[in-house]
């Protein structure tokens, strides 16, 4: 099995935990508040990794003070504004609408990986992204007729336009290969989980847990954050942005389908097809000829 076919796999079993979050964060998030909820579970995982940093001195030591403020950024920005609009939007909006409009990221992201990283999809991989937002949009549309919270728009705005600038960063931090998945992981989710539980403390009330909440937040820290983020930086030694975009945007996928099995919605013949449409430009996206990943090799 190929490096490249391996950091597919394991970016895939990463979406699979990050879309379980999803189901945990709406189950919960009406009892407990969002940034603290976030602050928690993120504050938590940081603990759970930063002694394991004592195994990674000399890669400490070759950190550059640039390169200390890149991964302060990739913190401020991947987990503070990214994971903390989630929790804030998911507060406002139905998960199925904040799936919808995160899936966009892949156009600003491959736009952006050209002019930023010079990373330039191949013809088949932008076809892949167009069949990809077809299926979005075949699934989605038309919505059904309701209120929306313009307050949790803008969140969704702002979590859209961070997880966009994060993946760019941490695409740029990880291929140079120069620090551990695991530095990069640790460093910059302290630095979010900081920013996240201190507005936590300064805007919202202490909430009072209750066993299934402290069993939730628990799963979220070890597995779906502490583990799974420290696979998905080390996916990204590997995969261009627009790959790593596109994997994560699986998880509408796998949130529909998660939300029929375990929230008992129901999809329509459309919508199965919509899945089967996404499901194929994602394929495409993720597909080069062997000649193109020798040379990006």
């Amino acid at each position: 099995m190929s490096q490249r076919l391996k950091s597919i796999l394991a970016a895939a079993l990463v979406t699979f935990l990050w879309s379980t979050s999803w189901v945990l964060i709406k189950q919960n998030i009406q009892d407990l508040p969002p940034l603290l909820f976030a602050g928690m579970r993120y504050c938590l995982a940081a603990l759970i990794l930063l002694p394991g940093l004592f195994r990674y001195k000399a890669n400490l030591r070759k950190i550059t003070p640039s390169d200390w403020v890149k991964l302060g950024l990739l913190g401020l920005v991947l987990y503070g504004l990214t994971q903390g609009g989630v929790f804030l939007a998911l507060k406002y909006l139905p998960a199925t609408d904040l799936s919808l409009l995160l899936n966009f990221s892949t156009i600003l992201v491959a736009f952006a990986g050209i002019i930023m990283l010079k990373e330039f999809p191949t013809r088949l991989q932008w076809l892949g992204i167009v069949i990809f937002l077809a299926g979005v949009v075949i699934y989605f549309f038309p919505l059904p007729p309701g209120k929306r919270s313009l307050l949790g728009l803008g969140f969704a705005l702002l979590t859209l336009v961070a997880n966009s600038i994060g993946t760019l960063q941490g695409r740029a931090i990880n291929r140079t290969r120069a620090y551990s998945p695991y530095v990069v992981t640790t460093i910059s989710m302290s630095v979010g989980a900081i920013l996240l539980m201190s507005s936590g403390l300064l805007l919202e009330r202490i909430p009072t847990l209750t066993i299934g909440n402290i069993a939730t937040i628990a799963w979220l820290a070890v597995v779906n954050t502490a583990f799974a983020f420290t696979v998905w930086n080390k996916t990204q030694q590997t995969l261009a942005a627009v790959e790593s975009s596109i994997i994560n945007n699986t998880m509408l996928i796998q949130i529909a389908i998660l939300a029929w099995v375990f929230l008992g919605e129901t999809l329509s013949t459309r919508q199965i097809f919509a899945l089967l449409v996404a499901a194929l430009g994602v394929l495409l996206t993720n597909w080069k000829p062997k000649r193109q990943v020798a040379i990006d090799r």
